[in-house]
């Protein structure tokens, strides 16, 4: 049997073997063969460790005029020197009502690195408010495919800090700012410093996953400008002194560099937030080159489908521009599987579960669908190009006689329903 690619019998000899807690949730079933090809793991066994990287001078979202170091606690996935008696890992953390959960893992906890190699670097970017192993799912698979995967918890927008609603207000100031600049600096950081995957890691060929404000981020990281107003401010609650001088800082591009960085070679934007607000430039939207990839509901509450995802899906210049629909699912599309923990009330559910789609399904059609856009735009993998849809609707019944469509690249017969897939 095997569960995320791994069979139970190395689960049960890691237990044995290792100090891992058996209280740890597995959210995640067998795989049934009606899974999309490419979300079946990989050949690399992965690894994962938790390290640090701090910022030594960034502006302090308090004043506006002062520098402060700023310190960012990233989950790193990687290809690794791995075996069966491995730990296993396991992810804690606490929902946005300060309620402690721990999740099990298919990643062998601080096993070492490969050797040798070389693996593009994929950052993975919360929302607000979020945590860094909210993908953990996609962060093992995509390094069981041959990339090294950085979960990012972005400082005074996680809900381990965002414990009360006046924490709220400093905190989304601070994640308007900070976002793409923390996606930017992530990118030279693991260019220029030491870390556990330094003599493998391929930063010339990087891309960066966004959940909703991480997103918002990413779109800026790869030059969608902001075009923060004093009225927008003010419509978002700000105070009126600082909605007059926050536009003068937060109107930047390229996470605060002069230019386009390179090395950028993709974007995936799940629930992306901003374009209702009209926080970016729809010129800067025009004029990006980088590969995108939207992923939305059409009934997303929270960043808005028609005058939000849409939207910016339409104003991306890119020749590369896709977009994967989830009819009637709302804004929580990236995320893992509600744990125990959330189960209490409708505010703590709401940040994990749709009223719709089964989460664990959403999440392996994201793995496939990501697998596909990576190996396709990052590692330049025509093959796997293949597998992005050339068809809108995943639909394949065409009503009458017992008449169908060929099914989606990589889906299996009948099992793309509810999907559209969008390209230009």
């Amino acid at each position: 049997m095997i569960i995320n690619g791994l069979r139970i019998t190395a689960i049960i000899s890691a237990i044995l073997f290792s100090s891992i807690s058996i209280s740890a949730e597995q959210l995640y079933t067998d795989q049934p063969p009606v899974t999309p090809e490419l979300a079946f793991s990989g050949t690399f066994n992965v690894g994962v460790t938790t390290i640090t990287a701090t910022d030594p001078k960034r502006l302090n979202t308090g004043n506006f005029i002062t520098n402060i170091e700023r310190p960012l606690v990233l989950e790193l996935w990687y290809p690794a020197q791995a075996t069966e008696q491995s730990p296993l890992a396991t992810y804690k953390n606490v929902t946005r009502l300060q309620k402690p959960f721990e999740l099990q893992g298919a990643a062998y906890r601080d096993a070492p690195a490969l050797d040798e190699g070389s693996f593009p670097l994929i950052l993975l970017s919360h929302g607000f408010t979020g945590y860094r192993t909210q993908m953990f799912y996609l962060g093992e698979h995509l390094a069981s495919h041959g990339y090294i995967v950085v979960g990012i918890d972005h400082t005074h927008s996680t809900n381990a800090e965002i414990k009360s609603p006046d924490d709220r207000p400093a905190g989304f100031v601070s994640t308007l700012y900070n976002r793409a600049r923390d996606q930017q600096f992530l990118l030279d950081y693991f260019t220029e410093q030491q870390s556990p995957v330094a003599n493998i890691v391929d930063t010339d060929n990087a891309a960066i996953i966004g959940h909703s404000m991480g997103g918002f981020g990413a779109i800026n990281t790869v030059g969608g400008c902001y075009n923060f107003t004093y009225d927008m401010l003010r419509a978002l609650g700000t105070p009126a002194p600082m909605a007059l001088v926050m536009p003068l800082a937060l109107n930047s591009c390229y996470g605060g560099r002069e230019e386009a960085d390179p090395r950028w070679k993709a974007v995936q934007l799940f629930g992306p937030w901003g374009g209702e607000q009209d926080a970016h430039s729809a010129e800067a939207m025009n004029n990006i080159e980088v590969p995108t990839f939207y992923f939305a509901g059409d009934q997303d509450n929270t960043s808005g489908y028609q005058q939000g995802i849409k939207k910016l899906y339409d104003q991306t210049g890119s020749e590369h521009n896709y977009m994967l629909l989830f009819k009637n699912a709302r804004h929580n599309i990236g995320p893992h599987p509600a744990p125990a923990a959330s189960f209490a009330t409708d505010f703590e559910l709401g940040h994990y579960m749709d009223p719709t789609w089964d989460i664990e399904t959403i999440n392996r059609v994201i793995e496939h669908m990501s697998l596909a856009f990576l190996d396709c735009h990052v590692k330049g993998d025509a093959a796997r190009c293949d597998y992005l849809p050339s068809r809108q609707d995943g639909q394949q019944y065409e009503g009458a006689l017992r008449q169908y469509r060929d099914p989606w690249p990589g889906f299996k017969h009948l099992w793309a329903s509810g999907l559209q897939f969008y390209r230009k």
